[in-house]
């Protein structure tokens, strides 16, 4: 049975997803908007209409966030939730409350475009990481996705090139690059807030003496092991696959112990964004103050 979370940090969940928005209408404002980087999504139409026609960014991402909004209700259910209009309503008004306070921080198209980006990619993962979002070209793709075989991804990605290549057309195609810049440096710095640094690393390793290499793990490593139940399909024998999940600094230690034990061991080391649990990061601490974990992005471009 789920836990119903207290009300403390339902109320603390709504606030970070303004603040994640704030953060994102600093980084138009300051950075993207008055550089003319119309970094993809509804955001990048407002800025494109902005320097075009002088209608204010906010009013105009909201104005496309709301039909698209609506329609998604019909064709996707309820699964957005009161977070989505939240989120989508005050970054459109933070947008246009701070366009007349702050001041453009730089007139370097480069610069513009990787702290904007980072910033406004910072601000959709605290966005994101709360349980929200800031719906945009996330919204279309997933009902281009519902009506067509394309997936989301690639429906994402579609939206957001057009985007871009209108603004290569609006403004010039070395703006536009600075815009693909942006992008890609948004979606670094939401996986970056939403998954953590990867600073540890998992290893799989395959033994004959798994039993051994997993008492020394445990007594000279001090760090879990767990035995999984696999089978070589060349040899058809079974044997048991080592989980250990280590630190940077301990990979090393980790290799020796293997090599001591069975030279001739099998082992797999790739890179963890994030661990939760005995040993590293406590799960609730690491759960944010969202009530949902485990979001996706599949793009979600103010």
């Amino acid at each position: 049975m789920r836990m119903v979370k207290p009300r403390w940090q339902r109320v603390l969940s709504y606030v970070w997803v303004l603040v994640g928005t704030l953060g994102t209408a600093l980084a138009l404002d300051v950075f993207l908007v008055p550089n003319q980087i119309a970094a993809g999504g509804v955001s990048g139409l407002a800025t494109i209409t902005y320097h075009w026609f002088g209608w204010p960014v906010g009013m105009v991402m909201l104005a496309i966030n709301i039909p698209l909004f609506l329609a998604s209700l019909r064709t996707l259910g309820r699964e957005f939730g009161v977070k989505t209009i939240v989120g989508t309503v005050s970054i459109s008004l933070w947008t246009d409350l701070l366009a007349g306070r702050v001041q453009p921080l730089t007139e370097d198209p480069l610069l513009a475009a990787i702290y904007g980006g980072i910033l406004a990619g910072v601000g959709m993962g605290v966005c994101f990481r709360a349980g929200g979002s800031t719906g945009g070209t996330d919204m279309a793709a997933r009902m281009v996705a519902h009506y067509t075989r394309m997936s989301t991804g690639r429906a994402l990605l579609l939206a957001d090139g057009l985007v871009i290549l209108l603004a290569a057309l609006a403004f010039s195609p070395e703006l536009a690059l600075y815009a693909l810049l942006a992008v890609f440096l948004t979606g670094k710095a939401i996986d970056f807030v939403q998954e953590g640094q990867g600073y540890a690393k998992a290893a799989y390793i395959i033994s004959t003496r798994a039993d051994e290499i997993g008492q020394a793990v445990l007594t000279e490593l001090q760090r879990g092991a767990t035995a999984l139940r696999g089978k070589g399909l060349y040899t058809g024998e079974d044997r048991e696959v080592l989980l250990v999940i280590v630190s940077r600094a301990e990979v090393a230690h980790l290799k020796g112990l293997v090599s001591e034990i069975d030279p001739r061991a099998f082992m797999v080391i790739h890179d963890v964004h994030e661990v939760l649990g005995e040993g590293f990061g406590p799960i609730q601490a690491a759960a944010g103050p969202g009530e949902r974990r485990g979001r996706i992005r599949s793009g979600g471009e103010v």
